[in-house]
């Protein structure tokens, strides 16, 4: 099994920035790719980011790019989104998911955690 578990989310205005980080246990962690997603009610679950076990490939939502960046320390066990550039239209509860397979989830998910961007 595993566990995810995240953190970061919070209040904060338009323009502002945010990371979020999550935290893994279980299972070999750096072995698996890891991914964001956000979900906001009414709406459909939307692909974030996704980043390799390496590192090296990493994928990006049009609506993201260049304002978002995800990273991973594989001797913490977690991977982070770094968000910049906040808008009204990103606040949305926030998962982590493993292993992800390019924008695809895999099986498990983290808790959620809200970001709020007020204008």
């Amino acid at each position: 099994q595993v566990q995810l578990v995240e953190s970061g989310g919070g209040l904060v205005q338009a323009g502002g920035s945010l990371r979020l980080s999550c935290a893994a246990s279980g299972r070999t962690f750096s072995t698996y790719a890891m991914g964001w997603f956000r979900q906001a009610p009414g709406k459909e679950r939307e692909f974030l980011a996704s980043i390799s076990g390496s590192g090296t490939r990493i994928y990006y939502a049009s609506s993201v790019k260049g304002r978002f960046t995800i990273s991973r320390d594989n001797a913490k066990n977690t991977v982070y989104l770094q968000m910049n550039s906040l808008k009204p239209e990103d606040t949305s509860v926030y998962y982590c998911n493993g292993p992800t397979t390019q924008t695809r989830p895999g099986d498990y998910w983290g808790q959620g955690t809200q970001v709020t961007v007020s204008s």
